[in-house]
């Protein structure tokens, strides 16, 4: 697959207080310490930390030669050009002129307008308003007027909740943030928050709830990156960078309360985040658009004089030194310091970025280091105007934006010194210990071979992307592919490779170019034979050359998503912009990091000659490895082993070895749409979806698009069984069965899938859901094919062997984690007839028939309700087809009685109970406390009630507990 990394920041200032609730009889509320990444105020999905030098997929390498327009603006550029009463006046009068900047390109189906501002400090910004829905208003409407919009933006968002969904990619984002270790398994029922699908559906749902909360446009949201990370760290104070994008944050001289922008935050429905990576540190909030100003105000304070009191920095230490400790168990995160050792003395990579208690307060006690002169040390020299990008967004016209920028911003010192760079420490592994094999111990159950090349940075061939073209033909897995060959010989089951453009991946001293994949048992024993496939094929694209056919495909796909791009949260769009300003010209700023520009073959084939086996580090992960590594990482305690490879494969490596003829270039996709006309409506109207059909063999819900008008369509159908939940091995035979059909589709779907044709087969409590979502044209392709692969459903012995012995190292790897094995115990306290974790995997270690599943399998589509819903650019005619298609291909009867698709949920007796559950990792030092308090069926004011009540006690318990505590 292609690599499409959407990976953590990794700290945050806040902390959550999360509720579950909506079972009939249940509220939940529970209160968990946070880690790194997480919003504080928001409750959206908890995160697994990741290392302080990665970022989001967007964030590519520092680039300090690249500014708007390839020159530095100064005077000659925009700087601030309405004074506070003009800008006042003009939005008084309702009259203003609101057009954005000419020169940056973006999509048309975007309603925002964008501005390039530099302040006389030096400092850049982008304004971005947002008036679409605001028929007129400007910045100073009133409270009554603001009130009433933003209710009925409440209403409205109830039409796209479902369109939020991604709907994804069947193989998970992992923890690791496509690391190898379950994109086996669909996401929704087997990775942390798996346990239970209805569960999961009751908390997406939640989730959404407080996600629309904060992603309708009346949330303004800011983000402000410093042109400086971990690279910079000193080297008597590792992690210094990472602890001071903490202190910051503990109070300001004009707000002095060590908490108080939080509780501003928490007051005011808003939520903020920062994140430290190699070459950039990215801060962001975002907050109810009244209270947008007085908010930029008191986070402005954080970089124009911040309190940093000695007092703090114990606490704040023990903060940092938690994070690194929920780091610690993650696979990626330890095969990430591994590899940066590697990197030759004295590059930046070999730091230890996260930090902890024993680098940042006992050694350097000993060593009669003041850490706090040194904090504001590294502040003073690095956190200047002049090496920081802001952007703004806001229903606020741009003068009004520009205004408040200028005031607020330009009290930002600026040192005026040279800006760090460390472009010229180039290959940095280029070293012996580099083209190795690393036989690695990983904490979970998981075979994985990763293929890595460090590359010459690549930032400067942004618009030919030579490793995006290099990775979708890597991690394509339709016919032709390397996946495709490895899953015909039942060695592979995932494959991700490319650049995840973090600045891990990428910054300016190198670029990496990665191929993970995820193996068999059968495959571990082979992993040489896998290594060579992945040869075989790029030595096949190297001797081909880059293809033009295949550019303009990849340039269409893309073409297409950016045209009819589809409106994303403030927060973390102002996110991703403020650091593409760090990377791209003005033009690009909104299409940098997206669209492929020019066909540039010669750079392209530099990339991919560079792809030799000669070049190539390999690392395999398996728990065979235990007893065979003698040696062991610094920070992390990696267990880990260095060889060079078999000679008897090194030779022929160096060889002009035999091609493969099973691998080559995927054919024309028939997925990508062409016709993107908006559809008449032929039925009235309506809010919401409406129940257009009604059998005994299932119904249909339908709502045609009247809101976002673009060409795209969500569908969702749920094939309901009570056959699944009479026994723990029929559940443990349904998620073999989804996993199976998974893995039949994914050659013939793959295509579909790259034409942002999103799919995903989720193994429900009560039944196989089956979401669909993507430009309406080809739409109907996709579903037809996932029913036509489920009406024909069969396995081999191989396959079955293969996906049974890997659900066993899934269950294992959700039982040996606090949370997800917490989660686990209490759904079996609260929820009659629920199976446990350990009960599937007890009755997946008994042994299971591949008879016994092709039996359940045919019982499971003899008889079914089936519910769907269409929305979006669809006709009720054509949404009926879906349905239609549905009973007619399977061609089941319809269940005898109605079944309910929630478990019935125990109530608790009064008291207090405890249940305490000793953990299955005896290596993992966190532990994980669910305090549920059960309220029983209440009226809609009382749930509103109890959600303000979370609402108000979130930031006071993660005051005491994270920030006074340390706790988290």
């Amino acid at each position: 697959m292609l690599r499409r990394v959407a990976v953590a920041a990794v700290c945050a200032t806040g902390g959550k207080l999360w509720c579950e609730a909506g079972r009939e009889l249940t509220a939940l509320w529970r209160i968990r310490a946070r880690g790194p990444c997480e919003d504080s105020a928001a409750a959206r999905p908890l995160l697994p930390p990741t290392m302080p030098g990665r970022n989001k997929a967007k964030s590519t390498c520092s680039c300090p030669d690249l500014q708007p327009n390839g020159q530095d603006l100064g005077e000659s550029g925009r700087v601030a050009r309405l004074g506070a009463d003009e800008s006042e006046e003009e939005g008084r009068r309702g009259s203003v002129n609101n057009a954005g900047d000419p020169e940056i390109v973006k999509s048309p189906s975007d309603p925002k307008q964008y501005r390039y501002i530099k302040l006389r400090n030096g400092l850049q910004a982008l304004l971005i308003s947002d008036l679409s829905n605001m028929e007129g208003k400007t910045g100073d409407a009133t409270d009554d007027e603001e009130e009433e919009e933003e209710e009925e933006e409440e209403d409205d968002d109830d039409d796209d909740d479902e369109d939020e969904d991604s709907g994804a990619e069947i193989e998970d984002d992992d923890e690791e943030g496509f690391d190898e270790e379950e994109e086996f398994d669909d996401d929704d029922e087997h990775d942390d928050d798996d346990l239970d699908t209805e569960d999961n559906e009751l908390e997406e749902l939640e989730e959404r709830a407080e996600a629309r909360k904060k992603t309708t446009e009346k949330q303004s949201a800011a983000a402000l990156c410093v042109g400086v990370g971990s690279f910079a760290d000193p080297d008597d104070l590792p992690g210094l960078a990472h602890f001071l994008e903490h202190m910051v944050f503990m109070g300001s001289l004009k707000y002095p309360d060590e908490n108080g922008f939080d509780a501003f935050l928490k007051k005011h429905g808003g939520s903020d985040n920062a994140s430290t990576d190699c070459e950039r540190t990215v801060f962001q909030f975002d907050v109810q658009r009244k209270y947008f100003k007085e908010a930029l105000d008191r986070w402005a304070q954080f970089f124009i004089h911040p309190l940093m009191i000695r007092d703090a920095i114990d606490r704040e230490v023990e903060a940092v030194d938690s994070e690194y400790q929920l780091a610690r168990p993650s696979d990626a995160n330890r095969k990430e310091m591994l590899f940066g050792s590697l990197a030759r003395p004295g590059h930046p990579m070999g730091k230890f970025f996260w930090g902890n208690a024993e680098t940042l307060k006992h050694e350097p006690k000993r060593n009669n280091i003041d850490t706090h002169a040194r904090l504001r040390e590294f502040w003073m020299r690095y956190y200047s105007a002049h090496y920081m990008t802001l952007v703004v967004q806001s229903k606020e016209t741009l003068d009004t934006l520009e205004k408040w920028v200028t005031e607020i911003f330009s009290q930002i010192p600026n040192n005026g010194l040279p800006k760090p760079n460390f472009g010229h420490l180039t290959d940095p592994f280029d070293t012996p210990a580099f083209n190795k094999l690393y036989r690695v111990v990983p904490i979970r159950k998981i075979h994985a071979l990763t293929i890595t090349w460090a590359l010459p940075p690549q930032q400067q061939h942004y618009r030919v992307k030579p490793l995006h073209y290099i990775s979708w033909l890597v991690g394509h897995e339709g016919k032709g592919s390397i996946l495709s060959y490895l899953r015909k010989k039942c060695w592979a089951l995932a494959l991700f490779g490319g650049n995840g453009e973090t600045g891990f991946e990428q910054n300016s001293t190198y670029s990496v170019f990665s191929i993970s994949i995820t193996l068999t048992d059968e495959g571990y024993e082979h992993f040489y034979e896998v290594a060579h496939t992945v040869f075989q094929y790029l030595k096949m694209l190297q001797k081909l050359g880059p293809e033009k056919r295949i550019f303009e495909e990849i340039q269409k796909i893309e073409d297409n998503e950016f045209h009819y791009q589809e409106q994303t949260d403030p927060v973390e769009y102002v996110e991703n912009m403020c650091e593409n300003m760090q990377l791209y010209p003005l033009q690009d700023f909104l299409t940098g990091d997206q669209l492929l520009f020019e066909y540039k073959p010669e750079v392209i084939a530099e990339a991919l000659n560079q792809l030799v086996p000669q070049k190539a580090n390999l690392v395999l992960l398996s728990g065979a490895n235990e007893g065979k590594c003698d040696l062991k990482e610094k920070w992390f305690g990696t267990q880990y082993s260095m060889e060079d490879v078999e000679n008897s494969w090194a030779e022929l490596w160096k060889t002009n070895f035999e091609l493969n003829p099973d691998l080559h270039l995927p054919a024309e996709n028939k997925y990508i749409a062409t016709d993107f006309m908006l559809k008449a409506f032929d039925c009235p109207e309506t809010e919401y979806p409406v129940k257009i059909v009604n059998t005994p063999q299932g119904c249909l819900w339908y709502k045609k698009d009247n809101k976002f008008k673009i060409p795209k369509a969500y569908i969702r159908f749920h094939l309901i069984s009570p056959l699944i939940q009479k026994s723990a091995a029929n559940v443990v035979l349904f998620d073999i069965f989804v996993n199976i059909l998974t893995h039949n589709l994914a050659e013939p779907a793959y295509e579909a899938d790259v034409a942002q044709l999103e799919y995903k087969l989720v193994a429900g409590e009560h039944g196989l859901i089956i979401r669909v979502k993507g430009f309406n044209h080809k739409l109907p392709l996709l579903f037809q094919l996932i029913i036509d692969y489920l009406a024909e459903f069969s396995s081999t012995p191989a396959v079955f062997t293969m996906i049974t012995e890997q659900l066993k190292k899934t269950y294992f790897n959700i039982l040996i984690k606090p949370e997800t094995l917490a989660k686990d115990v209490r759904l079996l306290i609260l929820e009659y007839a629920r199976w446990s974790m350990i009960d599937k995997y007890r009755a997946l270690m008994d042994g299971l028939s591949l008879e016994s599943l092709l039996s359940f399998v045919k019982e499971f589509k003899s008889q079914l309700f089936v519910e769907g819903l269409v929305q979006g650019n669809v006709t009720s005619t054509e949404s009926m087809d879906f349905l239609k298609y549905v009973v007619d291909k399977l061609n089941f009867m319809p269940l005898e009685q109605e079944m309910p698709v929630q478990f019935q949920v125990v109530e608790l007796p009064g008291g207090h109970h405890l249940c305490k559950v000793r953990a299955l990792n005896k290596g993992d030092a966190n532990s994980e406390v669910t305090v549920y308090y059960q309220s029983g069926t209440r009226s809609l004011k009382e749930y509103t009630l109890m959600e303000l009540l979370v609402m108000h006690m979130e930031e006071p318990c993660f005051d005491f507990l994270r920030t006074k505590q340390t706790l988290g």
